[in-house]
């Protein structure tokens, strides 16, 4: 009797196009070394573990709301070079301890288009109900229309519905590094220019529009960031963002922006957050990209979110 052969176990293991489709199929193989990484790592005053290959890290044993002294908020920020997203469970805190808390991390922005927490106006609070749709399900970083936009955010869940409402988060550096060595190379010295446009533009009449873009004109940043901090290389495009490519038609930048956005469609890049109330979030808005499921309509989702101001992109 003949052995029976996983036919996988025939076929070298790499990533491979699944024709006629432009999808590919395969082990990633390009995470194993950080997927390895992440899980060796320890961290003082608290544990941390692991979600996705390699993004998403579930951090116990430490109350953010208490005393978060200096060397803790230097293990966080270590933490959160490493896993790009932090997750913590049974947070409660107040609007003054969130701000409080984001402000460890570096001075804080005020959103020009959503409101705020009337109490708190570096909190932007994200109310969502029945006459209030969800418009957050498309993937992108937070204000990259900002000549110098957000470093990190801190999100926190005040009220949930009884289903629905994750978010997923997704690797960028993952995202550029699967990349093929021809795409690398054309898109190492673009640029694309950035706009609130597309996402807020709506909110205003021709007057607003003209004033805002007067305050916040298109932003202009690499197409192929390099981390402020890291120095690693990521993808710093999106749809709901990235308006044009810098010296390319039209046609041709627009294929190319939904070329690089579709990366983060590969889920093996990728770590899923299911929100308890008072859960709070911390990602690197750098070095990752996120899309909030609409998938609650129209039960009633709080959130509420402060940013830390970054650097300029180079």
């Amino acid at each position: 009797m003949s052995e029976i052969v996983d036919p996988a176990a025939m076929v070298e293991p790499k990533r491979v196009k699944l024709h006629p489709f432009p999808i590919m199929v395969g082990p990633v193989t390009h995470l194993a070394n950080e997927r390895e990484r992440l899980g060796t790592l320890t961290y003082d005053g608290f544990s941390v573990r692991q979600l996705g290959a390699t993004i998403g890290g579930l951090v116990s044993g430490v109350d953010l709301t208490g005393h978060v002294d200096d060397q803790l908020v230097a293990e966080l920020r270590r933490c959160l070079l490493d896993f790009k997203v932090l997750f913590f469970r049974n947070q409660p805190f107040t609007p003054e301890q969130h701000v409080a808390f984001a402000r460890r991390f570096g001075h804080l922005e005020i959103h020009p288009f959503i409101p705020s927490n009337t109490s708190q106006p570096e909190l932007v609070r994200f109310e969502k109900e029945a006459q209030v749709g969800g418009f957050e399900n498309v993937w992108h970083s937070d204000v990259p229309w900002r000549s110098v936009p957000s470093a990190a955010a801190v999100l926190h869940a005040i009220e949930l519905p009884p289903i629905g409402g994750d978010t997923v988060f997704c690797d960028m550096y993952a995202a550029y590094e699967g990349l093929d060595q021809k795409t690398k190379d054309r898109i190492a010295n673009l640029s694309a220019v950035n706009d609130f446009t597309k996402a807020f533009g709506h909110t205003l009449d021709d007057a607003g529009r003209k004033a805002m873009h007067e305050q916040y004109p298109p932003a202009t940043h690499p197409v192929v960031r390099t981390h402020g901090e890291t120095g690693r290389k990521l993808l710093y495009v999106n749809r709901a963002f990235t308006e044009s490519i810098v010296g390319l038609s039209e046609v041709e930048g627009n294929a190319l922006i939904d070329f690089l956005s579709s990366q983060t469609n590969t889920i093996e890049y990728q770590c899923r957050f299911t929100w308890e109330e008072h859960s709070v979030a911390i990602w690197d808005n750098r070095a990752v990209q996120h899309f909030a499921l609409s998938d609650y309509w129209p039960r009633r989702r709080v959130m509420e979110r402060a940013s830390i101001i970054g650097e300029l992109p180079v």
